[in-house]
């Protein structure tokens, strides 16, 4: 039996996260964690905030604060976000720790030795206005492959190919906006061309993959690998850990270093708990004879990083040494990326402030709601779209009036008619049995389809048996044999227990709060597992109690004004003219705010409609 160490793409200490954030590499990693947990396989989920690179640094330059004072602001908001939409990392670590600055060098200086890396005299974007050198992300232009504007330096948001500042279209600085010049400047560059070879026949071989990931990676790979630069001029990040002038005050670059993060952090979490050399177990192959699979999710902004550069600097460490031996580093067994998220329609953007902030969302709305819906429409082939009249939808007809609706029956007339006991059954009619061949199926189909991480599929396939329910507790009629038909009543009750029992565990990886409620009315200690066995006759439950309340517009409206409103007006008046009349708006806001409060009110609702 295998072991898996779980990764979710490491968030840049620049700044809170969004529901697409969520979406693209978070939740899904969460629900396929919680399933194989619930299987009790051995699997370690391992995350943490990236805290070097330009997206800090110009965070720092923006609010005149340092580099330090906004990764650990961040460090924490971020933290604290996740914990509150429940993903359940085993460890949340960071990157400005020693023991990542000490891999990160140990992996420059194998590679080096290794003869993987070049040192070249290159020419760097400059700025002569800020005279300074500028990171590939303080460059912006259009992207020579596919037209889109504003795009930075690093890589194509529109269309995800990989750039660099010299083959941008009217490359300008993204602080002054002038135009930039190149100046010479001396890096170290790993030789990617070492590793096409072998990086085109593990891609091949990996037929598991996403068909979007493979086929892209593939054809990137074909189109030539071409030496890289890992070393930066910028003043925050690791050192590069060379004696040399030509290095002093330059640091490795953050897509080296980063990805690294993955192994430190677990290096950390270990020793955290005590056992300073299982990391190896997880990382290294063949370390105990144990296989293990290494899976990374992401968004698709990070594949080429994950799936070309991430693998070579792997390989370009060579094997690693310790007393037990030689063992080779574990290459991803697979990365599956998500596609985008957009708002409305239109793409997440942090600058604009067109976002769904984590944070913000969860003020308003219980963990489990905004996990049912960026799992019903989570990106998983395609772009997929938030949207708050869908939203407000699937909560109510889906989660409330299937799922919750049925729990309420069953626990409803086992309390009414049973005095809160499961009582025994008699003989099982046909639907009965049938109830029990849903709930098998159900096990088996809902593991397959998370295994394969088609998480939306396998909270249609949940919902499914709830809506079974709902339809074997309306054929069977309760509340008319109640009065004829005692022993069948009983049976009636007894099968709609054990299906929201089962509901209980197959919700779990979505919505862990539901799936805690459940087993709380229930009434249940046994440990979860992935398996269904029966309550017993004579088990006494709880009182019923509804587990899930409705969504109206007067909560969607309180969120844009006191939310979106306070970030950028212009975008609370472009979602709430969508859907909602100036009258019924002013209405829900007065109302919600209160008479002690009506100045605040008013001056959120001109900023709005001004």
């Amino acid at each position: 039996m295998a072991r898996y160490m779980v990764t979710s793409a490491l968030p840049y200490a620049n700044g809170p996260i969004h529901a697409g954030h969520l979406a693209g590499a978070y939740l899904p990693a969460d629900i396929f964690v919680r399933y194989l947990r619930l299987r009790e396989e051995d699997v370690i989920y391992i995350c943490g905030t990236d805290e070097h690179g330009t997206p800090i640094t110009f965070r720092a330059l923006k609010e005149g604060k340092s580099a330090r004072e906004i990764v650990d602001r961040y460090h924490e908001n971020i933290k604290t976000a996740f914990a509150r939409a429940k993903i359940s990392f085993d460890y949340f670590g960071r990157t400005e720790l020693p023991v990542h600055y000490n891999l990160s060098q140990d992996f420059f200086l194998k590679a080096l030795e290794n003869g993987h890396l070049v040192k070249k005299v290159t020419k760097q974007a400059y700025c002569k206005h800020d005279k300074k050198f500028l990171p590939d992300r303080y460059v912006i232009g259009t992207c020579p492959y596919c037209g889109a504007e504003e795009q930075r330096g690093d890589q194509c948001e529109a269309c995800g190919r990989p750039l660099t500042p010299e083959i941008l279209v009217n490359p300008r600085c993204n602080i002054c906006k002038n135009p930039i010049t190149f100046k010479d400047s001396t890096h170290y560059y790993i030789k990617m061309q070492d590793f096409q070879e072998k990086l085109s026949k593990w891609v091949e071989n990996n037929e598991h993959w996403k068909p979007n990931v493979r086929n892209t990676v593939l054809g990137w790979i074909e189109e030539g690998l071409e030496e890289r630069a890992i070393t930066r001029d910028l003043d925050w990040g690791i050192p590069v850990p060379l004696e040399d002038e030509d290095m002093k005050g330059k640091v490795l670059y953050v897509w080296f270093e980063a990805p690294i993060g993955y192994i430190s952090i677990t290096i950390e979490y270990f020793k955290h708990i005590g056992k300073e050399d299982e990391w190896k177990k997880y990382w290294l192959a063949d370390y105990d004879g144990q296989e293990t699979k290494v899976i990374h999710f992401i968004g698709k902004d990070n594949v080429p990083f994950h799936a070309i550069f991430w693998p070579a600097f792997l390989m370009s460490y060579g094997k690693f040494r310790d007393k037990n031996g030689e063992f080779e580093w574990l290459l991803p067994y697979d990365i599956p990326a998500n596609e985008y998220l957009k708002l409305e329609g239109k793409k997440f953007s942090t600058s604009r402030d067109w976002a769904i902030w984590v944070h913000d969302f969860l003020d308003e709305f219980p963990a489990d709601y905004l996990r049912y819906y960026l799992t019903a429409i989570m990106p998983e082939t395609r772009d997929s779209d938030f949207n708050f009249k869908d939203f407000k939808a699937r909560i109510n007809e889906e989660l409330v009036n299937i799922l919750g609706n049925f729990v309420h029956r069953a626990l409803t007339f086992v309390n009414r008619y049973f005095d809160g006991k499961v009582p025994e059954r008699g003989e099982l009619d046909e639907l009965d049995r049938q109830a029990f061949e849903e709930i098998e199926k159900a096990f088996e189909e809902v593991g397959d389809l998370i295994s394969k991480y088609r998480f939306k599929d396998a909270l249609k396939r949940v919902m499914a048996l709830a809506a079974f329910g709902n339809r074997y507790f309306d054929h069977q009629q309760p509340w008319k044999t109640a009065e004829t038909d005692k022993q069948r009543t009983a049976t009636t009750v007894n099968v709609s227990l054990q299906i929201v029992k089962a509901l209980g565990i197959l919700i779990e990886p979505f919505l862990p709060d539901a799936g805690e409620k459940i087993w709380h009315l229930l009434n249940l200690e046994e440990l979860k597992k992935w398996e269904f066995t029966e309550i017993p006759p004579g088990h006494r439950v709880r009182k019923a109690e509804i587990p899930f309340r409705k969504v109206t517009d007067e909560d969607i409206i309180w969120f844009i004004v006191t939310h979106i409103a306070r970030g950028n007006p212009e975008n609370a008046w472009e979602l709430l003219r969508k859907y909602y009349r100036m009258d019924e708006v002013i209405r829900v806001t007065l109302k919600k705010f209160g008479i002690k409060r009506k100045n605040e009110a008013m001056a959120i609702l001109e900023s709005i409609y001004e």
